[in-house]
């Protein structure tokens, strides 16, 4: 009589055959026991977040809602059970989270065997006995050759299971993920494992990158590595890239598992393959580790009992195939079946791989279900936390969240970029100046809304006078300084812009002129009828700092292209004391 077990090995391996039926990808995992609770444990944290902003979720409500869904995929009556709240959403989610990460139940396979009618009388399984096997209520005998003991009998001999559970985990996830790369549970128990610096932080830095790119988060933090490696400037990665900061230990993970990949397509022979496989994976968890530490024994038991089994597979293979193929002769592969999912040198490989895996999903699960769904203490020296509390994120302080990086680092530039600005000497005689005078020149000098522009034919303007003097051109409107020496050279500017910028009024009109000798300023009749009624005259006087005094509030609107040549103030002070 086939075991049970055996009749659910033999529903996986009628999926293997048929699954372009079942699914898009070849190398398609199937999720056991223990991970489907796993998967719905996240799920249902992941909802809770969306509904309360907490990802967490209580052990009594997982089993509650476990033992629901159980009977609502197998089609089985709900016995005084309850939905519990958010079930549709939990369900989604579930089901969301498989299809991402390339994995298929147990029962999903059974339901899709049974629609298809892919079983045979002796190999269908009835929807109580496969809800039995699930939960845990069946007794199933290990027949497989497991390192594991039947029962523990105290505490030293329970830790060794648990450091025996830990260490076959490890190598199952390697060789889960060298198989499906978007297994991002795999992911999860061999990220830090050994201890690569790529604890809680790092793990959700690649899963908030992997959700906003949609990819998985193996292949988020493949695409990182390639992308700094290989990239170049033009597709380089971000300085504000929060995954920069681990690049170094990203890069010695991902290349770890390019060098299984590489033993899986340069070996033909998949027994050897397999054993390579295994003693690379065995010498890269034993780093650190003496020869009496529980977790290297761990390693050296499971490798031996992996070693095992693979040469199983292959020889029951072998077997298959020899009956099946006397007497006929060989030949080519199928064409579709050539590059499909992996190189054909390593296709013998990955499918004992996948067998091997396909036998750890029937295995009986967890009796302590708790083991599962809390953080163990005794693994915690190995850097190991529970699924849970990986995947949730760190908590973030209470106090206001910091600024982007960008706007950090850009503060204090633009506060220097405008000091700099202050700071900065517009004359080698800024340092004589006071700062008085620039109070003064604020006080009473006029913006340029204050001011009117240009206007053809400019009208009479009727201003205050005691902002504006005599040496004002009725064209340009442009103010005339205090004194003669400072004035000398903007007025020529002022003429000879004026000629360009404005038409004369009348025809008969003239320019001013200016008597440098006499220090006299020459107006024609017309430019003085232009100026207000209550202008003042410009009077010269032998004391230039009390002409300057004077003249200061009389500074009146510029040209913008005449504002490069006009004097600074103190330069027509410095002008006067060198001409005596």
């Amino acid at each position: 009589m086939i075991s049970f077990q055996q009749k659910i090995l033999n529903l996986i391996k009628c999926f293997r055959r048929q699954w372009p039926l079942f699914s898009n990808s070849e190398r398609t995992t199937v999720c056991g026991a223990d991970r489907m609770l796993t998967a719905l444990q996240l799920s249902m944290a992941e909802v809770n977040k969306q509904h309360h902003g907490d990802f967490a979720v209580s052990p009594s409500d997982v089993m509650e809602t476990w033992k629901y869904l159980l009977h609502d995929k197998l089609g089985l009556s709900y016995e005084n059970m309850e939905e519990p709240e958010n079930y549709a959403a939990f369900k989604e989610a579930y089901h969301t989270f498989l299809a991402s990460s390339n994995m298929l139940d147990i029962i999903d396979i059974y339901q899709k065997c049974c629609a298809l009618a892919l079983l045979s009388e002796d190999e269908r399984i009835a929807p109580i006995q496969l809800l039995e096997f699930i939960s845990g209520a069946m007794n199933v005998s290990e027949s497989n050759g497991s390192v594991l003991p039947s029962t523990p009998v105290n505490r030293q001999d329970q830790s060794s299971v648990k450091v025996m559970l830990f260490a076959k985990n490890c190598f199952y996830s390697y060789l889960s993920l060298l198989v499906n790369s978007k297994d991002d549970l795999a992911l999860a128990c061999i990220l830090n494992v050994p201890d690569r610096g790529l604890g809680r932080e790092a793990f959700t830095k690649l899963k908030h990158a992997s959700r906003e790119r949609k990819m998985s988060i193996f292949l988020m933090a493949t695409s990182f590595i390639r992308t700094v490696e290989h990239g170049g400037k033009g597709c380089a990665a971000s300085l504000f890239d929060p995954l920069r900061v681990h690049v170094k230990e990203l890069s010695n993970f991902i290349n770890f598992i390019d060098k299984l990949g590489e033993i899986v397509g340069e070996i033909p022979d998949p027994r050897v393959a397999g054993g390579q496989i295994l003693s690379t994976v065995k010498m890269h968890l034993m780093k650190g580790q003496s020869n009496g530490d529980p977790f290297y024994q761990a390693v050296e038991k499971v490798v031996q009992d992996l070693d095992l089994k693979i040469k199983n597979i292959i020889d029951s293979q072998h077997e298959v195939l020899t009956a099946s193929t006397t007497g006929v002769s060989p030949t080519r592969p199928k064409l579709h079946s050539i590059n499909h999912g992996t190189a054909y040198c390593g296709r013998d490989t990955i499918k004992v791989l996948l067998v091997l895996l396909d036998e750890e999903a029937v295995s009986a699960p967890t009796q302590n279900k708790a083991e599962l769904l809390y953080d163990d203490v005794n693994l915690n020296m190995f850097g190991i936390t529970s699924v849970l509390t990986l995947f949730r994120s760190p908590a973030q302080s209470k106090e206001s969240s910091p600024k982007p990086s960008r706007q950090r680092i850009q503060k204090p530039v633009n506060e220097k970029i405008i000091k700099m600005k202050r700071s900065s000497i517009k004359s080698q005689f800024a340092c004589t100046y006071k700062n008085e005078l620039s109070k003064i020149r604020s006080q009473h000098f006029l913006s340029s809304s204050q001011v009117p522009a240009c206007m053809h034919p400019a009208p009479k303007q009727h201003l205050q006078g005691k902002y504006f003097t005599e040496g004002m051109n009725s064209c340009l409107d442009i103010p005339v300084l205090g004194t003669i020496s400072e004035n000398v050279h903007q007025n020529r500017n002022y003429r000879e812009m004026g000629k360009l910028s404005c038409q004369p009024r009348n025809k008969n009109s003239k320019n001013e002129q200016m008597d440098l000798n006499n220090d006299n300023v020459i107006h024609d009749e017309e430019s003085e009828t232009s100026l207000p009624k209550n202008a003042k005259k410009l009077k010269t006087s032998n004391n230039p700092q009390k002409e300057l005094d004077s003249k200061i509030g009389g500074k009146r609107k510029n040209n913008r292209t005449a504002s490069k040549n006009k004097l600074i103030v103190g330069q027509a002070k410095l002008t006067q004391f060198f001409k005596l």
